[in-house]
């Protein structure tokens, strides 16, 4: 072929012509923390909301994965070419370890649910997108959430083309007077409320539980205004208190409740299983009979991800048949830790800084984060200085509230650090503070040894 023009021309994409949702700041925030912490791997970490890595096995993973197998050979009955099939075939788009989430469910949460109600996701993350996806049929349609909120919600949502309204958050989390007019006003201006996302316990970011009486009230507005309620559950067993209050799902009586569930914290982040319990009938527009909400999510998933992993499904499942399906039970000697750091760094703020009156913070009970609201804007670029200067990660708080400027506010992680580097950190983080307080800013005559 005779090529008539020397000259290539190289492809290019206009950032105009591709998803709305790309430029939008809070699809950077994951990245951007990464790639700080990429960048100054010295620096101590309050950042990352993982779970503790102390008690890692990798010959667990291998005794999961035959404890699951001897589950199919005995209690499902299956032979050993079925038994392989299983774990290296596709498989069911809802999972093969339906039978022992809802198993889970009953002994952790008192939750009695239907296998078939059962989607099993790659992660939490996929259970929202799913939800999302489905319940979005055209521009009239709005999802509640508190404001701030999780950053993977506000992402699903940008990506599923479904517009988020903030409701305010108080010292007990959702405001449900808020929400109730949010709710009313959107409607009044011609939307379609299709849901309101919440997070009853240890809510990331803000770490605070709805006490008993505002779960009842939250249900019986859902049942009043006709609203389903997305149920994220990742942190409530983290909690070290003898009496863990019910979830919404438990305390449901009107399959108002989409239960978003995960086993990233409580089980390994790594093997990326999630779920969703979708009980809720689907009627036919021409009346010809019903479908459960979750038949209609795995239709979505079968043209996302196909099915969740078998292997890591089967791995999940080894974990749960090895604590008798509890995951409370798995997360004793980690939920000890959780309530050792919460408490360490909760004292440790008291001491460094309960002098400063324009400092505070916030003190859940439970979960991975605590607050920190001081007297000056905390922007990214206050993190990369913390970073370089005094060798400290957090999370501003801005990137959950959907915005890049304006909050003074931070987020402390307290899950992954031992207790020497909780203190190294907290010094860091407190002379970071102090330099930064009006009439001493960027002095740096507070900066720790051992600091970069």
């Amino acid at each position: 072929m005779e090529i008539l023009n020397s000259e290539i021309i190289r492809a290019e994409l206009p950032a105009a012509t591709l998803h709305t949702s790309l430029g939008d700041t809070s699809m950077e925030s994951m990245t951007l923390l990464n790639e700080i912490a990429g960048t100054y791997p010295d620096a101590i970490s309050f950042a990352a909301g993982r779970p503790y890595e102390g008690f890692y096995d990798v010959s667990l993973l291998h005794a999961y994965l035959r404890t699951f197998c001897h589950h199919l050979r005995t209690e499902r009955g299956m032979s050993e070419p079925e038994v392989a099939r299983t774990l290296f075939q596709y498989g069911d788009t809802k999972g093969i370890i339906t039978d022992l989430v809802v198993r889970s469910l009953a002994a952790d949460e008192g939750i009695e649910a239907d296998p078939a109600s059962v989607v099993v996701t790659v992660g939490c993350q996929e259970a929202m997108f799913l939800v999302l996806r489905a319940l979005r049929a055209n521009d009239r349609d709005l999802l509640l959430a508190p404001s701030p909120t999780y950053v993977g919600l506000t992402g699903a949502a940008l990506l599923a083309d479904l517009p988020v309204l903030p409701v305010r958050t108080g010292p007990d989390g959702v405001d449900l007077d808020d929400l109730a007019d949010r709710l009313r006003g959107a409607r009044a201006a011609g939307h379609r409320v299709r849901a309101c996302y919440v997070t009853p316990d240890f809510a990331n970011p803000v770490g605070v539980s709805m006490p008993l009486a505002d779960r009842h009230r939250l249900l019986e507005l859902a049942a009043a205004e006709d609203l389903l309620l997305l149920e994220d559950n990742a942190y409530g067993l983290l909690n070290s208190a003898a009496e863990r209050p019910p979830t919404l799902k438990a305390l449901d009586r009107h399959q108002r409740v989409v239960y978003l569930g995960s086993f990233a914290k409580t089980g390994m982040p790594g093997a990326r299983v999630g779920y969703v319990v979708a009980g809720q009938r689907v009627t036919a527009a021409s009346g010809g009979g019903s479908t459960l909400l979750a038949d209609e999510l795995s239709k979505i998933k079968s043209m996302l991800t196909v099915n969740t992993a078998p292997i890591a499904q089967a791995v999940v499942g080894g974990k749960l048949l090895t604590h008798g399906c509890s995951m409370a039970r798995a997360n004793r000697r980690e939920t000890e830790v959780y309530a050792r750091n919460l408490r360490q760094v909760l004292d440790g703020l008291d001491r460094r800084l309960g002098g400063h009156a324009d400092v505070s913070w916030n003190a859940p009970t439970g979960g991975f984060f605590v607050v920190v609201t001081v007297p000056f804007t905390v922007d990214d670029d206050l993190l990369a200085h913390a970073a370089r200067r005094y060798g400290v990660l957090f999370t501003p708080m801005h990137h959950f509230y959907g915005s890049t400027a304006g909050h003074r506010q931070l987020r402390l992680s307290i899950s992954t650090l031992t207790p020497k580097r909780i203190e190294e950190g907290l010094d860091r983080l407190a002379a970071l503070i102090g330099d930064r307080l009006p009439g001493r800013e960027g002095t740096g005559e507070n900066l720790p040894s051992g600091a970069p």
